[in-house]
Formats: structure tokens, sequence, C-alpha cells
């Protein structure tokens, strides 16, 4: 077998289809990926989304499972939140076919041991690779056996039970599913709520014939925005492909920042346990240690990505994580990522009081970013030890390379950046007091960055 370093990624496997993934392959991984989890768990639970290899590529894999011996459940067509919820539940891992927000021509695998417990580089996907790599031994023994399992409603129970919605105003909410899967979650979520929805491309569409579902680009959330302010809603809601990621608009049609959302569930979640721990990650707004400490929690940093999230969470019985990305991780959702349940709590703080979002978010946005900044270069290391050298012994600088380079100006900002895995680029991300000082320090590190 060829080298499949370009397909096995630091979280998931992800590829083209029928040039980089094939069915063929997926059988190998699911073989292998039998193996990797044999000796703990007789039993793998498999979901895919709405594209149309989806179906197929997870036949494959159940293949790939069940001749190793191993029995299948497959909830077939699934979000992959809901997939972790399999996976918890039943205790199982479990394999989700999606490549998120990625084009129509890409598909891919996540993967997790039982309790969904993720499975990346360092925990698994290695040795997989290169037990495909070399040949997955056959076994001799009896094939597992498949079956089918629906779980959405014992999805919908669960997070319900998470998240009192009884206190809510009615509202109006605007929901933009992007031809993903919550287009299918959506609707049973929100069923009996006080809610009036008002749907946008809820039909399931793997070709994502209206825009991306990749609402971290602003392009991708303009329709959101223009249907919220044309129908008055209260808030809108944008969903990513797989429906694990949700992006919030307020009353105006403004984004709020994802960083703004992790200090609202943050606080909400305090409130349940004073004194718990938080996660967040080092391109988090300084904003959300500052508010979990002022509410009596205890803040803690993390690299980013959600494999060091979840060990981190695990570490310290965390109640709650989150990343700039708008992925949100429970303790009570098996510290798995739910952009759903990070929703419902948005939901229920909005309904339970009578003021608009962009009030009761206020407060969790206290400082401006840029945003991520890509820089193309073909230096990495060269670009980085520039920018280490030139605020190195700087009076009141603080540096630290947990991940990437992170400058601490404070008070007149911080930035950190970081070198892609997977391409000659680096990452800037800045943020500070006002637009100004965020403007006047993006170009200092850009010039360097690009010198």
């Amino acid at each position: 077998m060829s080298d499949l370093s370009a397909i096995v990624k630091a979280y998931d496997i992800r590829g083209v289809v029928g040039e980089e993934l094939t069915e063929e392959l997926v059988t190998d991984f699911g073989a292998a990926f039998a193996l990797l989890i044999k000796p703990d768990s007789p039993s793998v639970v498999i979901g895919h989304d709405m594209r149309d290899s989806s179906p197929g590529l997870a036949k494959a894999f159940a293949r790939g499972v069940t001749s190793q011996g191993l029995d299948v459940v497959s909830i077939g067509l699934a979000s992959t939140d809901e997939l972790y919820f399999a996976s918890g539940s039943l205790n199982m891992p479990g394999a989700m076919f999606t490549a998120s927000h990625n084009p129509a021509q890409y598909n891919g695998i996540k993967l997790c041991r039982a309790g969904a417990a993720p499975v990346g580089q360092e925990s698994g996907l290695a040795e997989i690779r290169d037990t495909v790599e070399h040949g997955v031994p056959a076994f001799e023994g009896q094939a597992g056996s498949v079956t089918e399992r629906d779980v959405l409603a014992d999805y919908v129970r669960h997070l319900h039970s998470l998240v009192d919605l009884s206190a809510s105003r009615p509202l109006k909410i605007v929901v933009d599913a992007g031809n993903g899967m919550g287009g299918l979650t959506v609707p049973h979520v929100f069923e009996g709520l006080p809610f009036e929805i008002v749907p946008l491309y809820f039909e399931l569409d793997g070709t994502f014939p209206n825009h991306e579902a990749n609402p971290l680009d602003p392009a991708n959330i303009v329709d959101l925005q223009a249907k919220v302010r044309e129908v008055g809603a209260d808030i809108g809601l944008a969903f990513d492909g797989d429906a694990d990621r949700c992006f919030v608009v307020d009353a105006n049609g403004d984004p709020v920042p994802p960083s703004a959302i992790t200090a609202l569930v943050a606080v909400r979640e305090l409130a349940k346990e004073p004194g718990a721990t938080v996660i967040h990650n080092l391109i988090t707004s300084k904003a959300v240690p500052e508010i979990v400490a002022e509410h009596g929690g205890t803040p803690v940093r993390t690299r980013v990505g959600h494999s060091f999230i979840k060990e981190t969470m695990a570490q310290t019985g965390a109640i709650f994580g989150g990343e700039h990305s708008a992925h949100y991780y429970f303790r009570d959702f098996w510290r798995a990522d739910t952009g759903m349940l990070a929703a419902l709590h948005v939901l229920a703080a909005l309904g339970e009081q009578e003021g608009p979002l962009s009030a009761l978010t206020a407060d969790y946005s206290r400082y401006v970013a840029s945003g991520e900044i890509n820089s193309t270069v073909a230096d990495q290391e060269g670009r980085l030890a520039a920018v280490r050298a030139a605020y190195a012994g700087r009076e009141g600088v603080e540096l630290d390379e947990l991940d990437g380079l992170t400058v601490d100006l404070g008070s007149a900002g911080w930035f950190n950046l970081r070198a892609s895995n997977t391409e000659p680029l680096l990452r800037l991300n800045v943020e500070a007091p006002d637009e100004a000082a965020m403007r006047a320090l993006t170009d200092d590190v850009l010039a360097l960055v690009r010198a």
C-alpha cells in the first residue's frame, strides 16, 4: 500500500472520493480499526452524513470491521454529535463518515473509542495507517454481523435533559442548515419547544447547492444574516455540514464570536457546578478566562484541537470547553463536541430574559479580534524565529510556545502565530482592546512574517 500521509490527518481521515478515498481502501481502514479496538470492544457503531458517497463508504467500512469478527451497529444518517452520543450511550467505538465543511468531492472518517474518546495521530490513527500500509492481516474466525438502530429520539431526549428550556419566552429563530445534517436533527431537537423556526436550506444535499457548509467563512452566513433581519428574528443559527458546530448571529444579523458563546455557556455551566474547571484553547479570547474566573471557575488553557481539549477535560474533570472555531465540549456529553447543545444553552439564556441577544452577550465580547490570517511562507521556522526575536526581551512582554508562538503584550493585546501542519502557511490570530490597536499589532506582525 502506498503512503497514506496525505489523507490520514491529525484528527481524522479525509480525501477526495474515488481518487484518494476508495471503498476498497475504506474497507481496509475498517479492518485496521477493528484490530485496534478489538481487545476492548466487540462492536462498532457507524453513522454517515448526506454526501452521495457516504452510505457506500460506511458499508465498506462495516465490511472491514465485520471481516475481523466484530459486530457493527449502523445508525444511518446522523450528525457527528449524534454519532458521539451513540458511542457514549452504547459504550462502543464509533466511526462517522463525513468531510464536515469540505466541498462535495471530499469525504472522510472521524473515529472514536468507546465513550466517544478521541482517536488522533497519537491515540490510534498512526497505528491504523501503519496497519493499512503494511497490509491488514486476515482473520480466520467467523465474521461479525450488522444490525441497524435508530438513536435520534434518544439523542434528542439526552439533549433536552441537559438544558431546561421550560422558562423560555417564545423566540423566532432562523436556522441555516447549509443542506447538511442540521436539516435532519434540528426539526427533531426543536420540536415541542417554544420556538418558531424559519428554515434555510434544510434539504439534505451533499452537493451543497446554496453555499459551502462552512459558517466560519463570512460569505456563507450572508443568507442567514439577511433572513434574520427580513423576518425580525430574535437569533440566527448556522450549522456546518455534519452539524457538530453552530454559529450564532444576533437580531441585527451581526455574528456573535464563538469566544462569547464559550463565555456565555461557561457561566451557565458554572452556575450548576460552582468552582468547576472550564477549558479554552489558546486562540480563544482573553475574555473567556477572565469571565470564568469572575464566576468562580478555574480556566485552563490548552493547545488548539479537539484531542487536546478532550484529554485535558478528562485530566481535570472540566465541566465544559470551548474553541475559537465554534467547537463546544461538554462533560455531560462524554466530553464530545456538540454545537446543538451549545445552541440550546444560548436559546435558554436568551429566552429567560427580555433583552436582545446583543445585550446579553455584550459583556462577553470585551476585545477586538482579527480572525485567522494566513500567510504563505517558504520558511515557517525562519519567520517564526524572526517574530520571536523581535518581541523577546521587551519590557512587559511574555512569550510561550505551547502551540506555535504566543506573545502577550499585556493591556496592548496578544497574538498567536502557528505553522500549518499540511501547508506552507503561518496562521496569525491577534486580539487587542480596540480596532485601531488590533490593526496596528496585526500590521506589525505581518510585516515580519511576510518580509
